[in-house]
């Protein structure tokens, strides 16, 4: 190994370091680090830590928001975002003039150091002369990294100056549209102006128009005030009350008279009739009201017997004109059903060849209270009634158990627990009425036909109950769009 004297190092300074430019800068304060690999070859150069993104990165983020917000941002705010990447890509500019000046340094260092590697090669010898080769292939390496890097930083440069370009030309088409957005704005504005300067005017004019007619209406309003006062003073409130009281008490008593007047009228037809059908030899009696029944009896000894006659009921037409026969009815005893009020009923017997007529003495009244309660249950979906199975295809039926009738909507059903008699949606076929011939408790029994070959005569608890079910039935029929009434019945 040779040795180098101190003398040898002075002129070694002397000569190699201080041939080195004086006017050559450094970046950092401390010569790179680089690792090598095999054969001496120089490898990446380990990235240190940065404190944080670089200007590039940062103004490439700021174009990324930009593009992404442009539709939300107004004209005005794009202006000045485009104002300070303008000045960003500026000072990215400045940065890169910065690095080009530093690279150009570093090859002039690079380029020195060679030489006085290559000069200290020919100096020395043996072991240090290898040391000083490895050196100058080190400084090559070193110089062709530069390059790459110096042809990075041109592109770099490249697409800074095109970025700072567009830039600018977008802040200045912001710039142009903020000004015509501004001028836009101002003719708007002086628009608005001038249409409410126009509805102004006319509501100016509209009110001058409008306050002499206003003037007279007022004028005659308190007219006709000042008469009402006048007209109230003259009469003493006392005096106003004690008619008012005189009026409602005449209202009570003229109400009173025409009903004992109607009631007068309906006995005086009754006697009437009573009196026809006595010269006749028949009557008719009981209460002619829903909810009851009449009866057909003998009021003088010379009439035939009534179990050797024939019997029809029939109804009147309201003009007297023509008879419609009750089909079935034909028997001594018939109960009206709701179809029956309003009309007049009859009855033709029939002894040895001769008719006999008989009619009540007027029309057939509504049950008091019947209406409430139809209401009541149409607040309901479906009705039930507790019935009683009088007869099932005209012939008795032997049981006497307790079923439950349903009166639905859409549809009639006869069950006991879970055995359903029948259940059948409303149609044409189907016939609902009062229960008509030899049937004890007429008054509370009801026919129902829900299908050809099948039919029922229904005992319900009590009269309520049997024409509530025929009123509800006929009304969820009708809205059904399906009439249905007793056999043979005009609807």
């Amino acid at each position: 190994m040779t040795k180098i004297s101190p003398e040898f190092e002075e002129n070694l300074t002397a000569e190699g370091v201080l041939s080195v430019s004086a006017d050559v800068s450094f970046i950092s304060n401390g010569f790179p680090k680089y690792r090598l690999g095999p054969d001496n070859q120089i490898l990446d150069e380990p990235k240190g830590g940065s404190d944080g993104p670089t200007l590039k990165e940062v103004v490439e983020e700021e174009m990324t928001q930009l593009s992404e917000q442009h539709k939300r941002l107004s004209v005005r705010d794009l202006a000045s975002k485009f104002d300070k990447n303008l000045a960003a890509a500026a000072k990215l500019s400045e940065e890169a003039k910065i690095r080009e000046v530093a690279s150009l340094e570093g090859h002039v260092l690079l380029k020195k150091l060679r030489d006085a590697l290559e000069y200290l090669r020919g100096l020395l010898a043996g072991r240090n002369k290898e040391d000083v080769e490895e050196a100058i292939s080190m400084v090559e390496a070193l110089a062709v990294k530069l390059t790459q890097k110096e042809g990075e930083l041109i592109q770099d440069k490249f697409e800074v100056k095109k970025l700072a370009s567009f830039l600018k030309q977008t802040s200045e088409d912001a710039k142009k549209l903020v000004s015509q957005e501004k001028s836009f704005a101002c003719a708007e504005i002086e628009s608005a102006r001038g249409i409410v300067k126009r509805i102004g005017e006319a509501l100016e004019e509209r009110n001058r128009t409008t306050e002499d007619p206003k003037k007279q209406d007022v004028e005659e309003l308190v007219e006709v005030v000042q008469e009402a006062r006048r007209i109230k003073l003259m009469h003493q409130p006392s005096k106003v009350m004690d008619m008012e009281h005189e009026l409602r008490a005449l209202r009570t008593q003229i109400r009173e008279k025409c009903i004992v007047s109607v009631k007068l009228q309906k006995e005086l037809a009754m006697s009437k009739r009573a009196e026809e059908n006595k010269s006749r030899g028949y009557t008719i009696v009981g209460s002619e009201t829903l909810g009851s029944y009449l009866q057909i009896q003998t009021c003088s000894e010379n009439a035939p017997q009534l179990s050797n006659c024939s019997i029809q009921w029939y109804r009147v037409s309201p003009d007297g004109s023509w008879n419609e026969a009750i089909s079935g009815a034909n028997k001594l005893t018939y109960a009206p059903e709701p179809f029956d009020v309003g009309r007049t009923l009859g009855a033709d017997i029939i002894s040895n060849g001769q008719k006999v007529t008989v009619t009540t003495a007027g029309p057939i009244d509504p049950a008091a209270g019947l209406e409430s309660y139809i209401d009541t249950l149409l607040r309901k979906s479906n009705t039930e009634f507790h019935v009683v199975i009088s007869q099932m295809n005209g012939r008795d039926h032997p049981s006497r158990s307790v079923h439950v009738f349903h009166v639905g909507k859409m549809r009639m059903k006869l069950c006991r627990g879970w055995i359903t008699k029948s259940r059948e949606n409303y149609s044409s076929l189907m016939q609902l009425c009062g229960a008509r011939g030899d049937v004890a408790n007429v008054a509370k029994g009801v026919f129902w036909q829900p299908r050809k070959g099948l039919s029922f005569v229904l005992t319900f608890e009590t009269e309520r109950d049997r024409n509530a079910a025929i009123l509800l039935a006929r009304k969820y029929a009708l809205d059904c769009n399906v009439m249905i009434a007793g056999p043979d019945d005009r609807v």
